[in-house]
């Protein structure tokens, strides 16, 4: 028997449960025949592959582009970039809201892509037009940057609210009793996620590099209809879940419940043990009790007092997965700046410094089914699968390597640096930043993955968009706190000496010092984890 003809079964034999809640595109409830499935998750995935390249094959080349054609400094550049990618992937906290509170999770995908590709096709348009462009040597007036700004927050807010919705809208395709479909949906969804960024730093880096924006530009666009177009088209097979209303009212009232309440005696309403809601997690948050205060006001049942305490019992493995995020925006902007200036050359061939991101993501790729064939022998041998396995082991594993992926990027600077002015014929080859990408590549793969998995699994049916979301929230603090300490670091540097990221030349500059403050503050960030990840 084929394994979608085991998962129907599977279906059937647990119609009764949150099954139950899911509709047709008629409004019907869903037959597991005819809906979700492993087939309409695949969709998703092949969905999230073309999205994703479009979404990369900008974002990396950005700065190049603010560089060269809109004629921006080095440093306006790169914090554009930070501010762009900061700025999509706080918005997937709004998107994961709206697809909870107000609109289906295929709705809320369906306005962000049209949103991202108005976007893009506003980009598009100046590329092509000289006179919406600067001139040489000239920054943009007031207009141009106007163009440009809206066209790229376009971008930002559509892909916010598809990495908010697209995932989740995939997960809910399959049975949520089985734990094993779930967590190889996420690892597939990673994988589609590595394929898009593959394609991105290789294919579309080269035509950037040698046929320009405007070309690129057209691809992306019709890439990105492709990929709405796909989605929609699949429109049959989906299964949906309605939403509930606004989780953050309920979390708000909560709170106002227990702060009016505070100085009641214990409550004795109801038992908190059985909880009505239908998706309601495993994990019981005890040391958050004095929520149950809250349940002497009626307007409150005890399914918002278990979704509260689900949320804040997210929030500590959300914080300690920051930093990580930090070092992950150093690779679009100072790994970038550190590729150009040094030796690119493979016999004739130039290579793009962002291309660097191909070796890492093919072992990636690669990495997925050996990664899916373990947890099947664990399966099928009926043995505990290994703690590195799960979502907390192996978000703490790649916490340790964002810490070591730094400790490599201080070496290799150090190393380069010194080269560069003792003898300015000899130039380091780019190859030595592989290293630093290879570490953080793993390390974003085995964290995303984990999060993303960990977040859905954990999350409250109610709010599962909004809880998912954090992952992504978490890649934007880190770019914003990235920012953040590039200033304090040049504000403490130079009271005492010399800005270690002043000036213009990186050869001049302390980048290997400010790579060492990183691999210090993740080691210390990987601590803080382990002790959330255990009072968890």
């Amino acid at each position: 028997m084929c394994e979608y003809e085991k998962e129907i079964q599977d279906r059937e034999k647990s119609s009764s449960g949150d099954e139950e809640y899911f509709r047709d595109c008629k409004g019907r409830k869903a037959h597991p025949r005819k809906h979700g499935g492993f087939r309409a998750s695949a969709i998703t995935c092949v969905v999230g592959v073309l999205e994703n390249m479009v979404f990369l094959s900008n974002a990396i080349n950005f700065v190049s582009y603010f560089l060269k054609s809109m004629h921006y400094s080095a440093a306006k550049s790169s914090n554009m970039v930070t501010n762009f990618m900061g700025t999509s992937f706080l918005l997937t906290i709004v998107g994961g809201f709206i697809s909870d509170s107000f609109f289906t999770r295929f709705t809320t995908f369906i306005i962000s892509c049209v949103i991202e590709l108005l976007g893009l096709i506003l980009l598009t348009y100046q590329a092509q037009h000289s006179n919406l462009k600067p001139a040489e040597n000239r920054t943009p007036s007031k207009s141009q940057a106007a163009i440009l700004y809206c066209g790229l927050y376009a971008i930002a807010t559509g892909v916010g609210g598809i990495k908010a919705s697209l995932p989740t809208h995939g997960a809910d395709q399959l049975d949520h009793h089985k734990q094993h479909h779930m967590s190889s949906f996420f690892s597939w969804y990673f994988c589609s996620l590595c394929t898009g960024g593959l394609v991105a730093a290789s294919v579309m880096v080269w035509v950037q590099e040698n046929h320009g924006w405007n070309l690129s530009f057209v691809i992306s666009d019709i890439v990105l209809a492709l990929a709405l177009c796909i989605f929609v088209l699949a429109f049959p097979f989906y299964r949906y879940k309605s939403p509930s209303g606004s989780p953050l009212t309920r979390i708000i009232k909560v709170f106002a419940s227990s702060a009016r309440n505070w100085k009641a005696s214990a409550v004795g309403r109801v038992n908190l043990g059985a909880v009505a809601e239908e998706d309601a997690t495993e994990q019981s948050h005890d040391k958050f009790k004095f929520l149950n205060k809250a349940l002497l006001d009626e307007t409150v049942d005890e399914a918002d007092i278990e979704e509260t305490k689900a949320f804040l019992g997210l929030l500590p493995i959300f914080l300690t997965t920051i930093m990580m995020n930090c070092c992950l925006a150093q690779l679009q902007t100072f790994s970038v700046q550190q590729g150009i200036i040094m030796n690119r050359k493979l016999h004739s061939f130039t290579i793009p410094t962002q291309s660097l991101t191909v070796l890492p993501l093919i072992i990636m790729i690669a990495s997925i089914p050996i990664f899916e064939n373990l947890k099947y022998f664990y399966k099928h041998k009926r043995l505990t699968q290994s703690k590195i396995l799960q979502p907390l082991g192996r978000i703490g594993v790649g916490l340790v390597l964002a810490s070591v992926s730094m400790a490599v990027a201080a070496i290799v600077e150090a190393k380069r640096r010194e080269e560069a002015n003792k003898n300015e014929a000899v130039i380091v080859s780019v190859f030595w930043l592989g290293w630093q990408y290879l570490f953080l590549a793993v390390s974003d793969a085995l964290t995303l993955s984990g999060t993303l998995e960990f977040f859905y699994s954990k999350a409250p049916g109610r709010m599962r968009s909004m809880c998912t979301a954090l992952s992504w929230c978490s890649a934007s603090m880190g770019y914003f706190f990235s920012s953040v300490l590039v200033k304090i670091s040049n504000e403490v540097s130079g009271r005492y000496g010399k800005e270690w990221l002043g000036g213009h030349d990186l050869n001049y500059a302390r980048l290997d010092l400010f790579y060492t403050l990183l691999s210090v503050l993740n080691f210390l960030n990987f601590l803080l984890y382990l002790y959330c990840a255990k009072r968890y």
